[in-house]
């Protein structure tokens, strides 16, 4: 069972299946097409509360509660837990049966090539993708291989929680942490630095010494630069959800791309100021 994360979590969860609902009246009007709901961190299809005794459909079972004016023609969940994706199979299978819902337990990045792949082959379909990752493990290599296609892509990016806190004050970045924000991003090291850091010359008692300083706001400049990065794969990029903890630190931006300027429309419509936690 997944764990909730709060009021943002719900939020969030709202955010898709209230575009899902839209997306799906709009492409019922469209016969020549056919729908696909893709989740690539499907869970478990229930949420624990923080009261431990109360639980909460996740967003996959939610999407499935969908069934005006038309459920989706093809769902396929992916799910790396093995515990998770047998509890989701089973829900599945004991409530929405004669659905044709695929769970699959494998990595995101494999699935998210194989629907690209299935999707320049089969050209009526269009699909609605949720990306809601742990941690930075969807790599810039596996959204590349959405562009020119009929989807429209959520995406939870997690600046806060996990770009920022790469980006160390100093500078002096891991190469294992580079490498990983290289994959993360799909940009070289240089390119990376450059857009995080600042170089100056300063004069001390030992000559003139080069001191290298972090930007300010480095997660909304992450956030920034991931919508930039989805830009140049996808028409259209909505505005963010801003995702925030009881401290009032940004922890995820969660925003839409597409190749559909109506698209574009609903999903700002549905990224409420109410939702900016």
């Amino acid at each position: 069972m997944n764990q909730f994360g709060g009021g943002w979590t719900e939020a969030k969860m709202e955010i898709v299946v209230s575009y899902a609902k839209a997306y799906l009246t709009i492409m019922d009007k469209q016969s020549w097409a056919k729908t696909m709901y893709f989740d690539g961190f499907a869970g478990s299809g229930i949420i624990e509360t923080d009261e431990k005794e109360e639980v909460k459909k996740g967003t996959a079972l939610r999407i499935l509660d969908i069934v005006d004016p038309a459920p989706f023609d093809l769902y396929y969940f992916v799910e790396l837990d093995e515990t998770y994706k047998a509890e989701l199979e089973k829900r599945i299978q004991e409530n929405y049966f004669g659905r044709n819902a695929h769970v699959v337990n494998a990595d995101c990045n494999e699935k998210l090539v194989r629907m690209a792949n299935y999707l320049r082959e089969n050209k009526n379909f269009r699909a609605l993708v949720f990306i809601d990752p742990y941690g930075m493990s969807v790599n810039w290599s596996s959204i590349e291989e959405l562009k020119g296609l009929g989807v429209d892509l959520w995406i939870l990016v997690p600046t806060g929680m996990g770009i920022a806190r790469l980006l160390k004050n100093d500078g002096n970045i891991s190469d294992a942490w580079l490498l990983k924000l290289e994959k993360f991003l799909g940009l070289g090291q240089d390119i990376i630095k450059a857009h995080f850091y600042k170089t100056k010359e300063k004069n001390t008692l030992f000559g003139i010494e080069t001191i290298v300083e972090k930007e300010k706001d480095t997660v909304n400049k992450a956030g920034e630069l991931y919508k930039e990065r989805l830009n140049s794969v996808f028409k259209f990029v909505s505005d963010s959800f801003v995702m925030k903890n009881s401290t009032n630190s940004i922890m995820y931006h969660f925003m839409m791309a597409t190749n559909n300027s109506a698209a574009l429309k609903i999903a700002n419509e549905v990224i409420k100021p109410k939702y900016k936690l």
